[in-house]
């Protein structure tokens, strides 16, 4: 079972790797958000049954991932994607920062493999921008500590179960159109 989801994820870089239009194609494939949204479950699982978790002696600050379906519709896909890259920031740090406090070897590596596909994520939505120039790690989302390793656990899924799975579902509606969905054109730019 790992090594497939090892084959998912090396299938998954080299696709983001491969051209530019890679990303796209991922994002019309809901099948692939849906495996990840698997994962984060069987994670957030795999670390509450590691034994002898200790509270984290300096608190994980923690993005909070809760949203409004209404606000949600109102924002444009550029500040969607800006505020899910500042999320995945946040959490990337958290996890970084629990690895350096955890010395169970359970928690190490579920903490290892939450690192690993969160910067998946965040490399994956730097490749799509509707406005110029580069995303700047200078954002300030709300956040909040926490001393629970299974609480970035929890952070992580519920990011990836909604604003990541409703983000990649409005790409998908504009993206997936019939016929575009192999287009070789990036699906940003000056658009």
């Amino acid at each position: 079972m790992e090594l497939n989801r090892l084959l998912l994820l090396t299938s998954f870089l080299l696709h983001v790797k491969e051209d530019r239009a890679s990303p796209t194609r991922l994002v019309c494939d809901n099948r692939l958000i849906q495996k990840y949204i698997v994962e984060a479950k069987d994670m957030e699982k795999r670390v509450g049954q590691c034994q002898a978790l200790p509270p984290l002696s300096c608190p994980a600050v923690l993005p909070l991932v809760d949203f409004t379906f209404q606000q949600w519709k109102s924002k444009s896909n550029e500040t969607k994607r800006r505020e899910i890259l500042c999320d995945l920031a946040l959490l990337l740090g958290a996890a970084a920062a629990a690895q350096g406090q955890v010395s169970n070897d359970c928690g190490d590596r579920q903490l290892s493999q939450l690192y690993r596909h969160a910067n998946s994520f965040f490399l994956l939505l730097q490749t799509f921008s509707w406005e110029a120039g580069h995303w700047e790690p200078s954002c300030s989302p709300h956040s909040m500590e926490e001393t629970q390793i299974t609480s970035i656990f929890l952070t992580y899924r519920q990011l990836v179960q909604g604003k990541l799975r409703f983000f990649f579902n409005d790409l998908a509606k504009v993206l997936c159109k019939q016929g575009q969905g192999d287009s070789r054109d990036p699906p940003c730019g000056g658009r």
